[in-house]
């Protein structure tokens, strides 16, 4: 639950791998049992996180926020996002919260064929776009990749953005436009010394009611099986170093192995 003191939240994330509607469900009820105020779904060759969401409508009550951690923007326009995301906010009753990052090179070059030579300026055209229209308004942006003119007529409440960012420029970016920035695989120190103050930088440029928020992802296991978990641990997080924003990151914390940032 939430903590006042620190001004933190706690929340589940669903995982990767969830093939069906009825398996969302029973996470989410798993989550609202298990005290939560928060589900998160990631958005991989499962379901779509967004529509998956939608499935629970105003169901499970005892959880504050459902969310996306995060959805890849690569192979998407805003139009079309825009619309999915105002509907599942009406159909959860103004819960959601929408968590959108570029992906990296992997996804966008490797399994749809596009190009990812620019993806700060393919962030920035992307939100130019997204943002107004998840807000109600109009959106009429001209970007050097992304153009939007388009206006909804979906009744929803305003949705939250959080941009997944490990890059200077890109948390900055998140710290002066949107609600704050999503995180993956980032211990406690770089959380402190290096994505905090990019991203409150970046918010000291504007005038803000609120501080941007952080939602950091923790790896948690409790187990007798403490070798079989740190196997599980360290094929789970292969993956990353193989991605140099996630290898830095990891670096950042003074790791050599990012299964060491999983708490077992």
């Amino acid at each position: 639950m939430a903590n006042d003191r620190f001004g933190m939240g706690w929340g589940m994330a669903g995982g990767t791998t969830l093939a069906s509607i009825e398996e969302v469900r029973n996470t989410a009820q798993l989550a609202e049992d298990a005290g939560f105020e928060s589900f998160w779904i990631s958005h991989a060759m499962g379901v779509d996180s967004v529509a998956a969401l939608a499935c629970l409508g105003t169901e499970f009550s005892g959880l504050d926020e459902v969310g996306t951690s995060v959805v890849p923007l690569y192979g998407r326009h805003p139009v079309g996002l825009a619309q999915l995301v105002r509907t599942a906010q009406n159909a959860t009753g103004g819960r959601l919260t929408l968590g959108i990052g570029t992906g990296n090179r992997d996804y966008a070059e490797g399994k749809l064929g596009l190009s990812f030579n620019k993806p700060y300026t393919y962030a920035l055209d992307f939100i130019a776009g997204l943002e107004p229209l998840l807000n109600g308004m109009p959106a009429n942006s001209d970007g050097a990749l992304i153009s939007t003119h388009a206006e909804l007529g979906i009744e929803a409440p305003p949705t939250p953005i959080l941009l997944a960012a490990l890059g200077p420029k890109m948390l900055r970016f998140a710290g002066s436009r949107l609600q704050g920035t999503t995180l993956g695989q980032c211990g406690p120190k770089t959380i402190s010394s290096y994505i905090r103050p990019h991203l409150f930088e970046g918010a000291e440029t504007v005038s803000r009611e609120t501080n941007p928020r952080i939602m950091a992802l923790v790896r948690i296991c409790v187990t007798d099986d403490l070798a079989g978990a740190k196997a599980l641990a360290r094929e789970i997080s292969s993956h990353y170093q193989a991605i140099p924003s996630y290898a830095e990151a990891t670096k950042h914390e003074g790791l050599d192995d990012p299964s060491d940032l999983h708490l077992i």
